[in-house]
C-alpha cells in the first residue's frame, strides 16, 4: 500500500478514537468517580479532556486535508508529521509503561477497547513517523 492510503486512514481513526473516548467517561464512572474532587480540579479535569478532544479531531483533519503534503514529504508537512509521530508515541508509552488499566477492564468490550487503542497507537506513531523520515 501507498504512504497515502496509510496517511487516509490514521486520518480516519483519529476520529475512530473519538468514537471510543465518548464512551470512556460513562464506562469509567467519571461523575461518580469525580464527584469527591474539589470543583476547580473538576473542571480542570474536564477542560484538559475537552482540548485533548481538540488535538485528536485536529489530527485527524489535518491529515485527511493533508494527505498528499504529508506523503509527499513537504517540509511542513514532514514537522507535522513529526510531532504527530512524537504526540502518538509519547502515549503509547504511557499506555504501556504508566497506566495501570487492569482494574477497569471487567468485561471483554473494555479488554478488546484498550488493546485496540494500544493498536491503534502503534499505529500512528509508525505512520507518521515514517511520514516524516521519507
Amino acid at each position: 500500500m501507498k504512504l497515502e492510503t496509510y496517511l487516509t486512514l490514521a486520518g480516519v481513526l483519529h476520529f475512530a478514537v473519538l468514537i471510543g473516548s465518548a464512551c470512556v467517561p460513562r464506562g469509567l464512572n467519571w461523575r461518580e468517580n469525580l464527584a469527591a474532587l474539589h470543583p476547580f480540579l473538576r473542571q480542570l479535569f474536564w477542560v484538559y479532556g475537552i482540548f485533548i478532544v481538540l488535538v485528536i479531531a485536529s489530527f485527524g483533519t489535518l491529515t485527511l486535508i493533508n494527505t498528499h503534503a504529508l506523503a509527499t514529504g513537504e517540509p511542513v508537512a514532514k514537522s507535522l508529521a513529526a510531532f504527530i509521530a512524537i504526540f502518538w508515541a509519547a502515549r503509547l508509552l504511557v499506555q504501556l509503561f504508566v497506566f495501570d488499566a487492569r482494574p477497569f477492564l471487567t468485561n471483554w468490550f473494555f479488554k478488546v477497547g484498550y488493546h485496540g487503542l494500544t493498536v491503534v497507537f502503534t499505529f500512528f506513531a509508525a505512520v507518521y513517523g515514517y511520514a516524516c523520515l521519507k
